[in-house]
């Protein structure tokens, strides 16, 4: 059969997270030289691969890095020529809701594998699909085997071009004696991920890991990283196999799980308590994220142009999150002889060790509040409109929707509303005065006359701030009578502007737009700063918005210490 130098395999995407694992192995068992095929001009060895496996193959001669794109099929034609074998792992970032992007990579750039195995009489094309090319996003699905359609409509851009990528392959099975089949790895994690325990742990740093969406009841298999690798293996020594077994093999797509499933939440709980961190607890129901996640995916469709990065909270990642997606591997036990090598636990164990580095004793934590704190104030309504204290926001939202209910929507005037919360604070003050301290079991504490009065340092602190602002404001006005400053003309009458239209609404509009819209925008730019901040800077690029004028571009009349 040759020796191993004489017999090459393709890993297209072969620096991806999981074709990295599976690099790695087929260097190890030595049936072929290792062709790795990406994006990158070069490859950059990491210090661990320059000492290990990969190095050592480079450098010997039995594996070699190729520059490819797979949307240009003279590449692709370069890559697998003379090639016994090609594993088609490249594909684009999944949480990029890109269909232009996908269908130009998963679907183009998958026939172009397909056409230049064919060109170069590749023997065996062994394609990375997604268990997602099954799923709706509505439906669960428990146990779910090979059998189960495509949907009508899929969850996102990225499972529908993988759908279409699967089927080409697929049908590309004998074609020229090419024998193709398709893994369907489901949720893979391990050491070297990029995306699954780095977000866990920002989302931990932000304080969201509290948070459960959903009941927290749904199922989910998780792989790890080698047993895909592993199973990408089998693939290929089944179809490499002779007579019926190859046969049996070709042709067909498989569920690669751990087959061990385990209740989603759970999964994030054991990475997360084993890094340090706090366990998820508070359940928040899909039905309230959902309008949220389609604010946040709506601003980030018309902010990615200028450098807005893309958001964990979509409303296809929320599907992902709330869904039981449990899959059956007996048919890849059957007919590729696939079996996990790594059980869940001690996957999990290497996962958290491996990522030491993230450990919360260890990790630097950004000091000093956010630029929406110091803008609210960071006192109650910073802890509010932040979502700091959710029981305080979700009170807050409640009473505004009770006020608006009863003093708002019949059609008020804002002096007629205040007048009717003023007639209820009376009665009620009046009532609970007359009140005897105990009645029926119940203690009633009555009201200190110094919760309605002022105190002289309030009265003094109350002055001082007002004359700040006057003096910040005259300040403003002197720069604008100079004619120089046309930066902060801009800042004022954009101010102007807004307060004019939100003082031209009724009072109905106010609490339908304006309160709902300070919700969310302030809560975005609390955790999207940056991006926000580069958005800005890209926008007005006369100065940095890290410095105070930041603040006064919200609001130029607030005064603003220089020396912060």
């Amino acid at each position: 059969m040759g020796t191993p130098q004489e017999r090459w395999c393709v890993v297209t995407g072969g620096r991806g997270f999981a074709a990295r694992h599976l690099v790695d192995m087929l260097i190890r068992y030595e049936i072929y030289s290792v062709r790795i095929a990406d994006l990158g001009p070069d490859i950059n060895l990491e210090p661990h691969e320059e000492k290990g496996n990969l190095g050592q193959a480079l450098r010997l001669g039995r594996a070699q890095y190729v520059s490819m794109d797979l949307r240009d099929i003279s590449q692709v034609n370069k890559a697998c020529e003379g090639a016994e074998v090609v594993f088609h792992m490249a594909a684009p970032d999944s949480s990029i809701n890109n269909y232009k992007l996908h269908y130009s990579v998963n679907v183009q750039g998958t026939k172009n594998v397909i056409d230049a195995c064919t060109t170069h009489n590749v023997k065996r094309l062994i394609y990375t699909s997604s268990p997602s090319v099954v799923f709706d996003g509505v439906h669960g699905i428990y146990n779910g085997e090979e059998s189960l359609p495509y949907p009508s409509k899929h969850n996102d851009s990225y499972s529908e071009t993988k759908a279409e990528g699967e089927a080409l392959v697929i049908k590309a099975n004998g074609v020229n004696g090419l024998l193709t089949c398709c893994i369907r790895p489901s949720s893979i994690f391990g050491p070297g991920d990029k995306l699954l325990v780095p977000s866990l742990v920002a989302a931990a740093r932000a304080g969201k890991s509290k948070f459960i969406i959903g009941d927290g009841t749904n199922m989910y298999d998780f792989t790890y990283v080698e047993n895909v690798a592993h199973a990408h293996v089998c693939a290929e020594r089944a179809l490499a196999s002779d007579g019926s077994a190859a046969k049996r093999a070709a042709g067909e797509a498989y569920f690669i799980t751990n087959m061990e499933p385990i209740k989603f939440w759970e999964f994030m709980s054991l990475i997360l308590v084993g890094l340090g961190y706090e366990r998820p607890r508070i359940k928040i129901p899909a039905s309230v994220m959902m309008p949220i996640a389609r604010v946040v995916e709506r601003i980030y469709t018309i902010l990615a142009p200028y450098g807005m990065k893309v958001p964990q909270l979509t409303p296809s990642r929320i599907r992902l999150l709330t869904c039981t997606r449990t899959f059956n591997s007996a048919k890849a036990n059957d007919r590729l002889g696939y079996l996990p090598i790594v059980p869940l636990q001690e996957g999990l164990k290497r996962t958290i060790e491996s990522y030491s580095d993230l450990r919360a004793e260890l990790l630097p934590r950004k000091e000093g509040p956010s630029k929406a704190a110091v803008y609210l104030g960071n006192g109650l309504v910073a802890d509010i409109l932040l979502w700091r204290e959710k029981r305080l926001t979700f009170t807050a939202m409640l009473a505004f929707i009770v006020f608006y209910a009863s003093f708002v929507s019949h059609g008020s005037t804002m002096i007629t509303a205040i007048s009717k919360v003023l007639i209820w604070a009376s009665i009620f003050l009046f009532v609970h005065g007359k009140l005897p301290n105990h009645l029926m079991g119940y203690t009633f504490e009555k009201i200190p006359d110094s919760k309605f009065q002022c105190s002289e340092e309030m009265t003094r602190r109350a002055a001082l701030s007002v004359a700040s602002v006057w003096n910040c404001a005259v300040d403003d006005l002197k720069s604008i009578s100079s004619g120089k400053d046309w930066m902060l003309f801009f800042k004022i009458a954009l101010s102007l502007f807004i307060v004019s239209w939100i003082g031209s609404m009724s009072l109905s509009n106010f609490f339908v737009k304006v309160l709902p819209f300070n919700f969310i925008v302030f809560y975005i730019y609390d955790k999207y700063e940056d991006e926000v901040d580069r958005i800005l800077q890209t926008v007005f690029p006369i100065k940095r918005f890290s410095d105070p004028d930041f603040l006064r571009l919200l609001n130029p009349f607030k005064p603003v210490d220089k020396h912060d």
